[in-house]
């Protein structure tokens, strides 16, 4: 048996940074994303955000890649959202970010995550996004 703890904070925004998220889908979004998780074999131990991104704290089995995760869960929340209006104007951006972090951060991520609201009041979605890439030694997207 093989034993693997892959901890991975995804973050990524809505196509263009629209505010497309309503405060009424929110939890239906959040919860439809963690079932996508599911059904890959993959634990959502946080999923939330704000009206124009989303933050995810996911564990891993060692059998799927964190580019395949965030694809099957854009992909399928995109048609999800898409479905709840009967017209095509919903997408996440192509990029994302996905964060390894350690057992050790678990909780705080989850707090982090669970706490979107409060958090932006004082941090927009750049600055927070700048935080979390210098912390994990990122200068800009891609380096």
């Amino acid at each position: 048996m093989s034993y693997t703890s892959i901890l991975v904070h995804y973050v990524f925004a809505t196509h263009e940074r629209r505010p497309l998220i309503s405060d009424e889908l929110q939890p239906k979004l959040w919860a439809y994303m963690g079932g996508i998780a599911r059904t890959h074999g993959v634990k959502a131990l946080a999923i939330a955000g704000m009206q124009d991104h989303a933050h995810l704290l996911l564990s891993l089995p060692a059998t799927i890649t964190i580019a395949k995760v965030v694809q099957l869960i854009k992909s399928g929340s995109s048609k999800w959202m898409n479905d709840q209006k009967r017209r095509k104007w919903f997408e996440w951006q192509e990029e994302y970010g996905g964060f390894t972090i350690g057992v050790a951060q678990k909780e705080v991520t989850i707090r982090y995550i669970l706490n979107q609201a409060q958090h932006h009041t004082r941090k927009s979605f750049d600055d927070e996004l700048k935080i979390i890439l210098k912390r994990h030694g990122i200068t800009a997207w891609g380096k």
